[in-house]
């Protein structure tokens, strides 16, 4: 009986020694780790979001978000794979490890009690954007000018507040509206983020628009899950690196047909 007792002793002795250890490399395992071990890391990303994300000819994304998110999966010697998702559903795909990273997601107060934020990788601005020969330099320059605007929108709440009294500022129902109401001459300027600008600037070259200057920063982080810092310093090292060799300017270029400007990427 003594022996048997002795032997449950040693027995549950060890079996709590192995949950322990279990516990412990369970622990220890990370986001870096399971990368690696599947050869993949999972983007989540708009898949209509031009120029930041939207599907070629070929059916595949490309885009400024597909650039950053190729650069990182390279650094990590991994396959991208992106994965769309909704505004609605993006943060559940993050939390619940359906993907490892979010592109394009700007920083609040209230996504951080859920989510991190690793490094700022992309301008997201409001700008006044109007024709080469019009000059305006800043707010006070749209005294008695038309500007198109989509109604209810951040762009029509940042132009409101900055406005003089004598602009006149019109409301559209869509983007649409807005870039047919300044290209066709209905207005002398138009007020929208940058992504919508982006189109505007790539294709209207015989009026050969320009961006005045922006009334609202907001830049777009990565996101990743809580407790993830070897992820985190990743990203950080890769966008420190693409800043640093050009490669994030080549992709502002290229998508925004605008330089990249550092302080953009100031919260």
């Amino acid at each position: 009986m003594a022996r048997l007792s002795t032997f449950k002793s040693h027995l549950t002795g060890l079996l709590m020694l192995g949950a322990a250890l279990g516990f412990a490399s369970a622990a220890h395992a990370d986001a870096i780790d399971d990368i690696t071990k599947a050869g993949v890391l999972n983007v989540g990303v708009f898949a209509d979001f031009p120029p930041f994300s939207s599907a070629s000819a070929d059916m595949s994304l490309k885009g400024y978000d597909i650039d950053v998110a190729q650069y990182i999966a390279d650094s990590l010697k991994v396959k991208l794979v992106p994965v769309p998702v909704t505004g609605q559903n993006r943060i559940p795909y993050l939390t619940e490890k359906r993907v490892d990273v979010l592109v394009s997601v700007g920083y609040s107060k209230e996504r951080a009690e859920v989510i991190d934020f690793a490094a700022a990788y992309a301008p997201y601005y409001i700008a006044v954007i109007g024709p080469a020969a019009m000059e305006v330099k800043d707010k006070a320059d749209l005294s008695g000018k038309s500007i198109a605007v989509n109604r209810g929108t951040l762009e029509d709440t940042s132009l409101t507040e900055a406005a003089p009294k004598d602009a006149d500022i019109k409301r559209f129902d869509n983007y649409n509206s807005v870039i047919q109401a300044f290209i066709s001459g209905q207005t002398d300027l138009m007020v929208v983020g940058n992504d919508v600008g982006a189109q505007v600037l790539a294709r209207q070259v015989d009026l050969k628009p320009e961006q005045k200057f922006q009334l609202l920063t907001s830049p777009s982080h990565l996101a990743l899950n809580k407790g993830e810092d070897r992820l985190k310093q990743a990203i950080n090292d890769a966008i420190a690196k693409m800043l640093a060799d050009g490669k994030l300017n080549e992709s502002s270029q290229a998508w925004l047909k605008t330089p990249l400007n550092p302080e953009n990427l100031k919260d």
